[in-house]
C-alpha cells in the first residue's frame, strides 16, 4: 500500500517504477486500505483450452447494476505504458503531476514496461477497487484495452489519458486527444457505463478479428520499428498486406438470427462507431441498438482479385469501404465463429485492439452485459470527438 511519508510496498509481481505524488490536499494521517487478494482477471493468461461462459450469464441484472463508489480523497492510479505513443515518459509523467498540483488531488503514478502492463494493471485495479478509487490507463489503444480488462474483472472506475496513434476508443466518448486536456477532464468526472466486448472472454474496447487484419496489424508494427509511428505509415504498411493477402478462411458462422458457411480473407468485428463510421461501415439496422451501443457490427471480406482489392482501398481511404465489391457486413450481439474444413483445428490467429495472439476455436465474440465505468466529465458521456483536418 501507499505510506503516508510516500513509500510503497510494491509486491514481486508489480515490476514497476512507483511514484507517490504529494499534492496540496496531502495533510493528516493516511489510513492504508486493506490489501486486496490479487487474482488475474478472466482472459490474462488464460489457457487455450478454456471455454468462454455462457451467454447471458449475467444479463437479469444488468438493470441493477449501478456505478462504482469514487472517493474523491483517495489518490487516483495512474498506469503507464513506458512503450505507447511518441512523447517520451518524463513528458507523460509531467502532464499528470501538473494536473494533480493544480486541482489539489492525489495520484501515484505505476510506470512499467509493455510486458509487465497486465500484471500492473491486475494489481491496481484490485487496490483500487479495495479503496474506492479509480485506474486511470495512460497509453494508446492497445494499452487502454489491457487496463479495460482488469478494471472490468475488479469493478472498478477507469480513466483514459490517450497517447495513441488512432485512439479511437478516447473519441468516441468525448475524451479529448491532447493528454493536458485530458488529464484536467479527469478532475471532474463521473464513472459512467460503456459497452464493452469479449473474444473467448477477452474484453475489446475498438475491434477485434480473425484472418487478415491481424497480418496487417503485424506487418503495421514492423513498418512503424522501421519507418516510425504515424497514420500515413499505418496507411502504406495496411495497403502493402491487403494487396499481397491470399490466404482465406473457411468459417462456419452462428449468431442468433442465423446459421451459415462462408469463405473470406477477414471477418473484423467493430464495437467502436467512430471508427466503422471513418472507414463507411454501416450495417444493416436490424438490432435495437448501434454498433458500440447495443450491439456490435461486423464485417467479411471475400476473396477478391488484385484490381477489385485496389478498388477497396480507394473506398476505404474515402470513407466508403462498405460500398466496395466483396464486403458484407451485419449487425449482431453474440457470435460463434468455428473452422468449417477442419473442425479439430485448433487455434486461430486473433487480434484485437492491436494485440495479435492465438486462440483455440470456436472463437465466442459477444457483447457483454457488465459494463465498463468510464470516467467522463459532464457533458462528454456520449460525444464523439471528431478528427481534426491535420489528421
Amino acid at each position: 500500500m501507499i505510506g503516508f511519508d510516500g513509500s510503497r510496498e510494491v509486491s514481486d509481481s508489480l515490476r514497476t517504477a512507483a511514484l507517490r505524488i504529494p499534492t496540496a490536499v496531502s495533510s493528516g494521517e493516511h489510513v492504508p486500505c486493506p490489501r486486496p487478494e490479487i487474482s488475474p482477471p478472466f482472459g490474462f493468461g488464460m489457457d487455450e483450452n478454456v471455454q468462454p461462459q455462457s451467454i447471458g450469464a449475467d444479463s437479469a441484472h444488468r438493470a441493477e447494476m449501478s456505478a462504482p463508489r469514487l472517493d474523491p480523497a483517495a489518490p487516483l492510479l495512474f498506469v503507464i505504458n513506458a512503450g505507447a505513443g511518441a512523447l517520451d515518459l518524463e513528458a507523460k509523467r509531467a502532464v499528470i503531476r501538473r494536473t494533480l498540483a493544480e486541482h489539489g488531488r492525489k495520484g501515484e503514478l505505476l510506470t512499467c514496461a509493455p510486458a509487465d502492463l497486465a500484471r500492473v494493471a491486475t494489481e491496481a485495479t484490485a487496490e483500487a477497487a479495495a479503496c474506492g478509487t479509480a485506474v486511470v490507463a495512460v497509453g494508446g489503444d492497445g494499452s487502454l484495452s489491457t487496463v479495460a480488462q482488469a478494471a472490468h474483472a475488479a469493478g472498478c472506475p477507469m480513466g483514459v489519458i490517450p497517447y495513441g496513434t488512432f485512439n479511437y476508443f478516447a473519441r468516441t466518448h468525448g475524451i479529448a486527444t491532447e493528454p493536458d486536456t485530458a488529464a484536467r477532464q479527469l478532475m471532474a468526472a463521473s464513472p459512467m457505463p460503456v459497452q464493452v466486448g469479449a473474444i473467448n472472454g477477452r474484453v475489446f474496447l475498438v475491434n477485434a478479428s480473425l484472418g487478415v487484419y491481424p497480418e496487417l496489424l503485424q506487418d503495421r508494427e514492423a513498418w512503424k520499428a522501421r519507418f516510425g509511428r504515424s497514420r500515413w505509415v499505418a496507411f502504406v504498411a495496411a495497403c502493402a498486406t491487403l494487396l499481397r493477402a491470399q490466404r482465406r478462411l473457411r468459417l462456419h458462422i452462428e449468431t442468433a438470427t442465423s446459421v451459415r458457411d462462408v469463405q473470406t480473407l477477414t471477418l473484423f468485428v467493430g464495437n467502436n462507431r467512430l471508427q466503422l463510421q471513418q472507414v463507411g461501415v454501416d450495417p444493416e439496422d436490424t438490432l435495437d441498438g448501434t454498433p458500440g451501443d447495443g450491439s456490435m457490427a461486423a464485417l467479411m471480406l471475400r476473396p477478391i482479385g488484385t484490381l477489385s482489392m485496389l478498388g477497396l482501398m480507394l473506398h476505404g481511404a474515402m470513407g466508403r469501404l462498405g460500398e466496395a465489391a466483396g464486403v458484407e457486413t451485419f449487425e449482431f450481439r453474440h457470435m460463434v465463429v468455428k473452422p468449417r474444413l477442419a473442425p479439430r483445428r485448433k487455434k486461430f490467429v486473433v487480434a484485437f485492439d492491436g494485440e495479435v495472439t492465438r486462440m483455440r476455436a470456436p472463437i465466442d465474440i459477444r457483447v457483454l452485459d457488465k459494463p465498463l465505468y468510464l470516467l467522463q466529465a459532464l457533458g462528454t458521456e456520449g460525444k464523439t470527438r471528431l478528427p481534426e483536418a491535420a489528421e
